[in-house]
C-alpha cells in the first residue's frame, strides 16, 4: 500500500486514526499500531509480511541476549543473520550473475522477488540491537514494543531509519494533539504533494529520456531528462520521508528530519549531511566509526569512506550502477578532501555560485547511473549529453512537447522553491513582523487547495510507484 493512494486516503488511514482516537490506553494503541501496520505491508506483499515477523522476532531475542555474556557472540550471529537474510533477497541473483559474467559459466540464477523496504527494518533492526550492545539498558523486554518499532507503518517501508533510543520513550508514552494533528496534516499533504504533483510530473520527462536508445534523442532532451530524473527522485523521497513525519505526528511519534534542502549544499560534503539523512547516519555510526572513522590517518579515513560509499551504493539496489553511483559520490568526497576541489571551501560569493552549480552538477551526472540500467547505458547518455547535437527527432520532440507546457513550467518553479529553504525563510520574515497568525491561514489554504489538486491528480494518473520502494 502507498501514501499516494486512494485506498490508504480514504479508507485506511481514515479508519485507522478514528480507532487510534478511540482507544485510550497507550497498550492498546500500540496494538492497533501493529495490527494496522502488519495490514498496510501485507496488503501489497502478503508472503513478505512472515519475512518481516521473523527478523522482527529474531531480532527481538537477538536483543534479550545482549545482558549475558554470551553477547560478542550473539552480537555477530545477530549480524549475520540480518545481513544473510538481506543478501538472499537482494544480492543472491546478482552475485550469481555477476559472477556467470567472470567465469563464463552458466550457474543458473534463481528468480527471487524483493520484499519491499526489506533494506529499511533489517537496517533498523540491526541497529537495534548492535545499540542494546552498546548500551544494555536501551534492552526491550516487551516484544510488542519491538513489533512497533520495526513495523511502525508511516516510516515501514522507505523510512527514515530510525534508531530505538529515539523512539523507546515514545512507544510507551506519547500524546496527541489538535496542533499536532494539524501539522502532522499539513506535513502529510506537503510530502504528498511533492509527490503527486511534482514527481510524478518529472518522471514522465524522465522517462522519455531514459527510456528510449540514447542515440536517437537529441542532447538537450538528455540534459532535460536528466534534470527531470535529479528532481523527480529528490520529491519522490522527500516526499514519503514528509508523509511519514507527519503520519508519525498525527499517532504522537516524533520522528527526525530525512531531507535538509540538499540542493542547496555547496560541497558534496555537506550534500550528504542533507540527503536521506538517516542513511547516511545509519552509515556513519555503524560503518564509518567502527572501520575507525577519521582517527587513523588521512590514507585509514580515504580508504574508510570509500567503503562506506561502496556500501551506501550497493545497499541501494543489486546492480553495478548503483555501486558507480555510490563511488563518484566517495570520489568527490575525497577531492574535496584533498583540497583538489579548492572552491568549496572560499567564501566569496563567486566561489559559493561556483560550488553550488558543482554539487548540482555531480548530483545530476551521478544520478544518471542511479537510473540507467546499465553501466554501458550509463556512459552512452552521459556521451550524448555532449555529442548528439542533431535536430531533434520525434522522441526528442515528445520530451520537449513534455517539458514546455504552461503546467510543467509552473511545476518546475514550485519545484525550485521547494528544493531551497524558500518557505522556512519567509515564516521567519513573518515572525518577526508579528504575522505568524496571517501566515498560518494562507499556510492551511495552499495545503487544503493542494490536497484537492492531488486528489484530481491521482484520480487521473496511472503513474503513481515511488522509487524508494525497491530498495
Amino acid at each position: 500500500m502507498v501514501f499516494s493512494s486512494t485506498v490508504f486516503l480514504f479508507i485506511f488511514l481514515p479508519v485507522t486514526y478514528i480507532l487510534y482516537l478511540v482507544c485510550k490506553k497507550i497498550t492498546v494503541r500500540n496494538i492497533l499500531l501493529i495490527i494496522a501496520s502488519l495490514v498496510f505491508y501485507a496488503y501489497g506483499e502478503p508472503v513478505a509480511v512472515f519475512l518481516m515477523i521473523i527478523s522482527i522476532i529474531a531480532n527481538y531475542f537477538f536483543g534479550l541476549g545482549m545482558a549475558g555474556k554470551y553477547k560478542k557472540l550473539l552480537l555477530t550471529a545477530s549480524v549475520i543473520f540480518n545481513i544473510a537474510m538481506l543478501y538472499v533477497f537482494k544480492y543472491l541473483s546478482f552475485s550469481i550473475s555477476l559472477f556467470d559474467d567472470i567465469t563464463g559459466l552458466n550457474v543458473p540464477v534463481p528468480v527471487i522477488d524483493l520484499p519491499v523496504g526489506i533494506s529499511f527494518f533489517t537496517f533498523q533492526a540491526m541497529s537495534y540491537v548492535i545499540d542494546v550492545y552498546k548500551q544494555p539498558e536501551l534492552k526491550e523486554k516487551n516484544i510488542l514494543n519491538i513489533f512497533l518499532y520495526i513495523s511502525l507503518f508511516p516510516q515501514l517501508i522507505a523510512g527514515p531509519i530510525v534508531k530505538f533510543s529515539d523512539i523507546a520513550e515514545q512507544i510507551n508514552e506519547r500524546s496527541i494533539t489538535a496542533e499536532k494533528t494539524a501539522s502532522g496534516i499539513r506535513r502529510f499533504i506537503c510530502g504528498l504533494s511533492k509527490k503527486v504533483l511534482i514527481a510524478n510530473a518529472a518522471a514522465q520527462i524522465a522517462d522519455a529520456a531514459f527510456d528510449n536508445p540514447t542515440g536517437d534523442m537529441s542532447s538537450p532532451a538528455l540534459w532535460l531528462g536528466a534534470a527531470a530524473y535529479m528532481l523527480q527522485i529528490f520529491f519522490d523521497f522527500s516526499g514519503y520521508s514528509d508523509m511519514a513525519i507527519g503520519l508519525g505526528k498525527m499517532f504522537g511519534f516524533e520522528l527526525r528530519e530525512n531531507f535538509n534542502y540538499p540542493f542547496g549544499a555547496d560541497s558534496m560534503q555537506d550534500f550528504w549531511r542533507k540527503w536521506n539523512i538517516s542513511v547516511s547516519t545509519w552509515f556513519k555510526e555503524y560503518v564509518y566509526i567502527p572501520l575507525g572513522g577519521n582517527r587513523k590517518g588521512k590514507i585509514r579515513t580515504s580508504i574508510n569512506k570509500c567503503i562506506v560509499f561502496f556500501l551506501t551504493g550497493l545497499w541501494h539496489g543489486a546492480n553495478l550502477t548503483f555501486i558507480v553511483w555510490g563511488l563518484i559520490h566517495g570520489l568527490f568526497l575525497l577531492l574535496e578532501q584533498y583540497g583538489v576541489i579548492f572552491f568549496v571551501k572560499k567564501k566569496q560569493l563567486a566561489a559559493k555560485i561556483v560550488s553550488h552549480i558543482y554539487v548540482l552538477l555531480v548530483t545530476m551526472f551521478a544520478f544518471i547511473f542511479f537510473r540507467a540500467d546499465s553501466l554501458g547505458n550509463a556512459v552512452s547518455y552521459i556521451i550524448g549529453m555532449f555529442t548528439n547535437f542533431s535536430s531533434a527527432g520525434i522522441l526528442s520532440s515528445r520530451v520537449y512537447s513534455l517539458a514546455f507546457t504552461p503546467y510543467m513550467l509552473l511545476i518546475a518553479v514550485f519545484a525550485v522553491i521547494f528544493s531551497l529553504p524558500v518557505i522556512p525563510r519567509l515564516t521567519v520574515i513573518l515572525k518577526k513582523k508579528g504575522k505568524t497568525a496571517t501566515g498560518e491561514y494562507i499556510g492551511s489554504a495552499i495545503t487544503l487547495v493542494l490536497f484537492l489538486l492531488c486528489v484530481m491528480n491521482l484520480y487521473s494518473s496511472t503513474y503513481n510507484p515511488f522509487i524508494y520502494f525497491r530498495f
